[in-house]
């Protein structure tokens, strides 16, 4: 080797030593990963008062529940996110069966509604609820009066031939919201029933939407005249003045246990634990609303928002969170709905 590669060679060495010294490295060590599937405001109020709170930098990544299940299975040889915050249950429990989450018990546990810490409990540790919501759907009211159709109040009032592409639902294999209503119609009317209602309604979609929440704004707009998601994201418009009405269905209607989970081989996960637990406060539960959120928060002592649909209104059914969060039964209706549902001719 001559000299003058010698001395290359160990500037080399030299500069990568020194690299590990820069402020930036040392900050990578007490980065953080979050993988967020709430609105994207929330989201980033979350990301803005933890940085603050720590000094700890976040990476945030946002996407709907059923893209980051994909995404964190995909990863699962070298997981890139350190913690999975907010949307459906369901994926989260999957997630959990699959063995690509890690069990942890929060201090915060002891705070927390008996919900809360069933999903915990069903996960083995693996994973646990920070809010619920309820599925319903809502309508824009001038769009309804012109169209002069009665104001639905019921799952059976969304097939009306009146309503021939006038809803808007999101696809179950990108969004929780939207399994969960899978889910809620096979529990509620049970399978086959379940099924044909999805077959009649389907004659009424205008859009399968890969986003969960983004029938409440087109619904806002007046893009669609219904659109079926959880009732809170229907109140985030109509807190703003959008002339629209929330139905809380009148044959029952399933809901959310938004969860929060610790990726396996996380690369950060202390600072993980740290927002796990500091995200179970009422600190951190209580940002929701003033990002326009209105779920219901997991901690007892977390002041729910005023705006929020109110529980003890809406009949619920029993929803089995276990059997409809197992990868086997999600892996089969998801794809029996692409087979008979998706596909069917309008």
């Amino acid at each position: 080797m001559t000299s003058r590669t010698t001395i290359h060679m160990a500037g080399l060495a030299l500069a990568a030593g020194i690299g590990l010294l820069l402020p930036g490295a040392a900050r990578a060590q007490g980065d953080l990963v979050v993988y967020c599937t709430v609105q994207e405001e929330w989201c980033r109020a979350m990301v803005t008062a933890f940085e603050k709170k720590t000094g700890i930098k976040v990476a945030m990544t946002r996407k709907s529940s059923g893209e980051l299940y994909a995404q964190i299975k995909a990863e699962a040889a070298n997981p890139k996110g350190d913690i999975w915050w907010g949307g459906t249950g369901d994926p989260h429990l999957q997630a959990a069966e699959e063995g690509l989450s890690l069990e942890y018990t929060s201090p915060m546990n002891k705070d927390l509604h008996p919900w809360a810490i069933k999903q915990w409990e069903q996960s083995k540790k693996r994973t646990i609820g920070v809010y619920a919501g309820a599925l319903g759907y809502g309508y824009n009211t001038k769009q309804i009066a012109e169209k002069k159709i009665a104001e639905p109040k019921c799952w059976s009032d969304l097939l009306d031939p009146k309503l021939k592409d006038e809803v808007q639902v999101a696809d179950p294999n990108s969004s929780g919201t939207s399994y969960t209503m899978l889910a809620t119609m096979v529990q509620l009317l049970g399978e086959d029933k379940g099924f044909d209602y999805m077959k009649k309604l389907h004659k009424n979609v205008n859009q399968y939407t890969k986003s969960g929440a983004a029938p409440a704004k087109a619904v806002s707009l007046g893009e669609s005249a219904v659109g079926i998601t959880f009732q809170h994201d229907m109140v985030t418009f109509i807190v703003q003045g959008a002339p629209m009405k929330v139905v809380a269905p009148c044959e029952g209607t399933g809901y959310e246990i938004g969860s929060m989970t610790l990726i396996k081989g996380a690369k950060n996960l202390e600072n993980a634990k740290k927002w796990y637990d500091w995200a179970l406060t009422p600190e951190a539960q209580e940002l929701g609303a003033g990002a326009k959120a209105y779920q219901v928060p997991s901690n007892k002592n977390s002041k729910t928002p005023p705006e929020a649909p109110d529980f003890a209104k809406i009949k619920f059914i029993d929803y089995d969170f276990a059997k409809y969060g197992s990868s086997a039964e999600r892996t089969r209706l998801l794809a029996k709905w692409d087979a008979e549902v998706k596909n069917l001719p309008k």
